[in-house]
């Protein structure tokens, strides 16, 4: 089943003329077993949630839809809609659709996709060929595509959750569009749930009757979807079956936790265990403990906090409790975030455990933000003073007659690379907030300092 499913089956496309191919994620009928994300595929444009960048009047995807011929790839994290815009278009197309998974598919089976559209074409009839985790296909795959794309043989629409300029070919890439998918919103994925619980596609019951799901109930499965639709919505399904078990409509914690094996459920993303666990994990790496940084981590990602939030505390403890002791914590910091936001859990888990071994284990200080906070003090306080003359913009005609840019001195002309003279305003003369640790890296930038002060007149 395809990473980005989460709606409703496709229709009878015999009068297009449109199939997929056994095993493929559109290509499923409904029946009593049809899981509800796929139920609830949008079935146009109009009802997919999020992607608003996407959909706007004479937008690509409307194009695309529409059945003007291009090809797209669409490069998104997983549970976004890139298999919902597929299965959309297939519906609202009369063109011929086929699907292939880059996962089972050989160049032999391309080949053959390939060889039936281009007769078809001649017959005038038009394929739309959908390529589910394209950076999958090996460069060979790729290049079988790269003729047909570039002919305009088949309309190609790819889906993948790398970035495609490391996983695409170039040819291939360069003679198609890339539209990027965002993470969906906690209010995106709460308004899919409310239209799962309300429609009768969804789990209305048959005499009308619906399931009451409460604030933190709907909070658990927003929390333990972290952005994917397919999950939240497999979840809910998950917890309405629980319900009904117990003759009973409504969905709450309890029932959720049972559904989802997810004892972490009571970790509450309002309440005190949320902050409390959040604080032990900064605290924990902030103390470079490093079993303890592994311990909270584990219980917020068992307990479906968001994993983005995650890399943001990451992020921040680089830079407040680092900073210039280890100033690549910030870079692993980042790298990390954006990695979540590329491959998304459960394979974020390691690049986030990855980070937070990195900051634990790192030297400290907290002198970047020391330095910062009196600075700031400072200009809130009003002491600002005027730029001193030297330093003024001097690109103009006449700014020498005010004495702007008068006497600078270029730091490259200058022994060291170092021009003694003011930088800061008269009334600060003398402030000194950058005061480096004799930590992990700080220890050089101190002596550095150190040096740098005397070069400009200041030990």
């Amino acid at each position: 089943m395809s990473e980005d499913l989460f709606g409703e089956p496709v229709a009878d496309r015999s009068a297009a003329g449109s199939v997929a191919p056994a095993g493929g994620s559109l290509g499923s009928d409904q029946h009593a077993g049809t899981p509800l994300a796929v139920r609830m595929r949008p079935r146009t444009l109009d009802e997919i949630v999020g992607q608003q960048h996407l959909l706007a009047p004479g937008s690509p995807l409307r194009r695309l839809a529409a059945g003007e011929p291009m090809s797209v790839f669409l490069w998104g994290p997983p549970g976004v809609g890139k298999t919902t815009i597929a299965s959309v278009v297939s519906r609202q197309t009369d063109r011929r659709f086929v699907e292939v998974s880059a996962v089972t598919a050989g160049v032999k089976d391309v080949r053959a996709v390939l060889d039936q559209a281009k007769r078809d074409l001649g017959r005038g009839q038009q394929t739309v060929l959908f390529v589910d985790e394209v950076h999958r296909f090996s460069k060979a795959q790729q290049d079988v595509l790269l003729p047909a794309v570039e002919n305009r043989l088949v309309t190609l629409i790819a889906a993948t959750t790398e970035n495609p300029s490391f996983s695409v070919i170039s040819p291939l890439l360069s003679r198609s569009l890339l539209l990027t998918l965002r993470p969906l919103t906690d209010e995106d994925i709460s308004g899919l749930l409310d239209r799962a619980i309300t429609d009768e596609r969804g789990l209305r019951q048959a005499d009308g009757s619906t399931f009451e799901l409460t604030d933190d109930a709907r909070d658990a499965l927003l929390r333990m979807a972290g952005g994917d639709a397919r999950r939240a919505l497999t979840y809910l399904e998950e917890s309405a079956a629980g319900a009904k078990a117990v003759d009973s409509m409504i969905i709450d914690p309890p029932v959720v936790e049972r559904a989802v094996d997810r004892a972490a459920v009571q970790y509450d993303r309002d309440g005190d265990q949320h902050y409390d666990v959040i604080s032990a994990f900064i605290k924990s790496m902030r103390g470079s403990d490093v079993n303890a940084s592994l311990h909270y981590l584990a219980r917020m990602i068992e307990a479906g906090e968001d994993p983005r939030f995650i890399a943001r505390r990451v992020m921040i403890l680089a830079s407040e409790d680092i900073g210039m002791a280890d100033p690549t914590a910030i870079q692993v910091a980042v790298a990390a975030a954006q990695t979540v936001q590329l491959i998304g859990m459960p394979e974020g888990a390691i690049t986030l455990a990855h980070a937070v071994i990195h900051c634990a284990l790192a030297p400290k200080s907290n002198a970047v933000v020391t330095a910062i906070g009196e600075a700031r003090a400072d200009v809130q306080a009003g002491k600002i003073g005027v730029v001193p003359p030297h330093l003024r913009d001097a690109h103009y005609a006449t700014a020498k007659n005010y004495g702007h840019g008068v006497g600078y001195l270029y730091a490259h002309d200058e022994p060291h690379g170092i021009a003694a003279q003011q930088y800061l305003p008269d009334e600060l003369e003398g402030a000194d907030y950058y005061q480096p640790t004799t930590h992990g890296n700080e220890a050089s930038v101190s002596e550095r300092l150190k040096k740098i002060n005397e070069l400009l007149g200041r030990a």
